[in-house]
Parts: structure tokens; sequence; C-alpha cells
């Protein structure tokens, strides 16, 4: 009893756990947008554990990394990414770019870094309107407020004074590409790639669907807030002011936003299996040249009762002698009233077989013979003459 106690709680936290992760998983929605391929999240997660802009854009460009899964130009297969530099004074904008054709660039988001009056590093990073919609700002989540303990508890396990909440806290100031930008021996990145010319490290790979690719990066999220729906505000007003000075926006991008060519992957170009119209022969009730094998007009001719120019075998008007009774203009061999006329041979009558017959010929003229049968037979006449 005590071992199936265990087993049921245990199984009740697994359940529990689960049934949370994919609460908080499902709390996040796609934006229907080319930027539900880039998680901004997971690009700002990777910037700051990178040690050089140049080890960030290959750890972002990575297959293995598992991050970059854009494409822009619709050819399949996943897009590079650069990252351009812009610094003025302590302020600095890393940009992420794509280079969509030889003549067209499209900004996909920017890393904003930089100190306020008091010397503190504030970052963010923003997408691009274009592919992730207005105001997409992302940031380290804040310090959670401490605990404040209850003067009034009267339990065995009070909670310390000021003691910090349970929550992922990232110290900007203590990440390594912070403290390599602000370092002496800092010198600005410039990518030398453009157009598919791109580093040896770089192979093309397929792009994934993007609810796996999002369920394969949702952990990143932990220690970050920001998107849409929230309270994050853009810190630093003239530095983003002066990046949308320059901003590179593309045709191509434009155009296959306006058309829904982004969201093509959602919808599947197999035949679909349902009822749909086709070229082919139903084999349900249609309509069709073929003859049928029910009740059905048709030329071809009926075995069932019906109007048919072919002789019936049954009671029916015909043209062909009856075997039955009927009018016949044929001789009779039954009983029946014949007349038979000859010539002028005489006056007398004949008695046939079963029947009474009468003769008469031309040859005599005033002799004959007359009887009922051949049995019984009396012969008269007056003479030849």
């Amino acid at each position: 009893m005590k071992s199936r106690l265990i087993s049921f709680l245990v199984l009740s936290m697994c359940l529990t756990g689960v049934s949370a992760y994919a609460q908080s998983e499902g709390d996040t929605t796609l934006l229907g947008l080319p930027g539900d391929n880039l998680d901004l999240f997971a690009v700002l997660n990777i910037f700051q554990q990178s040690k050089t802009i140049e080890d960030f854009e290959k750890t972002l460009n990575l297959k293995e990394t598992g991050v970059n899964n854009l494409d822009l130009d619709l050819n399949d297969t996943v897009d590079f990414i650069k990252v351009v530099t812009k610094q003025d004074g302590t302020d600095f904008s890393f940009i992420l770019q794509v280079d969509v054709s030889a003549k067209e660039i499209q900004d996909v988001a920017v890393i904003f870094v930089s100190k306020d009056k008091d010397g503190k590093v504030i970052m963010q990073i923003v997408g691009d309107k274009d592919l992730y919609g207005k105001d997409y700002v992302i940031e380290p989540a804040p310090p959670a407020p401490a605990v404040t303990p209850n003067p009034a508890y009267a339990g065995t396990d009070p909670a310390p004074a000021a003691a910090p909440a349970s929550t992922t806290v990232v110290v900007v100031e203590q990440t390594p590409i912070v403290q390599y930008v602000y370092s002496p021996v800092y010198v600005p990145y410039y990518p030398p790639y453009y157009y598919r010319y791109y580093p040896p490290y770089f192979a093309t790979f397929t792009v994934m669907a993007v609810g796996i690719y999002h369920h394969n990066n949702y952990y990143h999220h932990h220690g970050y807030h920001g998107g849409h729906g929230g309270t994050v505000v853009i810190h630093n007003d003239v530095n983003f002011n002066n990046y949308n000075n320059t901003r590179n926006v593309s045709n191509t991008v434009n155009h296959n936003n306006a058309s829904g060519n982004y969201n093509r992957n959602n919808a599947s170009a197999r035949p679909s299996t349902g009822t749909s119209a086709s070229t082919r022969p139903s084999t349900g009730t249609s309509v069709s040249t073929r003859p049928s094998t029910g009740t059905s007009a048709s030329t071809r001719p009926s075995t069932g009762t019906s109007a048919s120019t072919r002789p019936s075998t049954g009671t029916s008007a015909s043209t062909r002698p009856s075997t039955g009774t009927s009018a016949s203009t044929r001789p009779s061999t039954g009983t029946s009233a014949s007349t038979y006329t000859g010539g002028s041979r005489g006056s007398g009558s004949y008695g046939g077989s079963s029947g009474s017959s009468s003769r008469s010929g031309s040859g005599y003229s005033s002799g004959g013979y007359s009887g009922a049968s051949r049995g019984g037979m009396s012969r008269s006449g007056g003479g030849r003459r």
C-alpha cells in the first residue's frame, strides 16, 4: 500500500511538471511573420555568452546551434546572418542583416548596448518591424525584489531578512561581450561577407518546421522578458533614432510579406485525400457515358419487359404464324368449314372425309354422286349424253 502511494505521488509530480512546461511554452504564440524563424530570446542569450562579435556571428549561423532558421529569399535553405557594428561613444549598435539578393539587404534585428548617466550598462534587442511587427523589444529580466519576512510569522522556518527571490538574473556588466566591447582592446568588426559569399564554416542547411524550431529554442526565454504585449520600451531613443535613419529594407521581403509567402510552409502542396474535384472517374453515383448495369435508359436491348423490335416468345401481336388457335389463311387440319369450287363438270355432291363437301363440275350435265362417306355411297345419274 505504501509503495503504491509513493508511485502515485511521483506520477502526479511528473504530470504537473509536464503540464506547467507545456502551458508556459504555449504562452508564446507565433507572430505569423518571418521573425518566427529567428527567436530573438535565443539570439540575445547567445550574444551575451559570446566573447567577440565574430564569435557571436559564427555561433548564430552554425547548424549545430539551431537558432538561425531564417529563409527570407524562400529557397528552402537557411540564410546567412551577418553582424554589422556601429559605435557612437559608449553607444553600440550590432545590426543583424541578410543579403536577400545581390542588390537588396534586409535588417533583421538590432542589439543596442549603451551606458546610462550612472554608468549602468543597458542591453536590448529590437526586431525589425517588417519581420516582427512594431515595438518588439526584449531585454534581460531585472532582479526580483527582495523577500520581506513576516514579523508575525510563528513557524519554525522563518525567511531570512532581505532574501532574494528565486529567479534567473542576468548581470549584463559581467557578460563576456560587454566586457569586451568596453575594453581597450576592442576593435570594431566589419564582416567581409556578401550575397553568396560566406565563411567556410557556414554550410547551407534546410529550414525546419516552425513548430519544431520553437519547441527546441524555448528554453532560451528564461531570464528575459519583453516581446509583444509586454511593458518593455526602448531606453536609448537617440541610439534607436540614429539607427532608423540608415535602416535597410528589401522590396523582396515586403512583397513576400504582402503575398503571405512566408506562411507557405504551413500549407501543403500535396494532393488532398478528402472531398475534392477530380478528373478521375468516380466509383459512386455519377453521370457517366458508360452503360449502366441497373435500371436506366439505354440503347442496348433490355432482357426485361420492354418495347422491342425483336420478336417476342410470349403472347403478343406478331406477323409470324401462330401455332395456337388463331385466325389464319393457311388450311386447317382440324374441324373447319371449307369451300372448294371446280368447273361445271357436273351437278353432284361428294361426301368426303369427316366433313361435308360439295363438288361440281362442268363435264357432266345431269349426273353426279353423293354420299356421307366412302363406305356408304350411292351413285345416281341420268346417263351420259
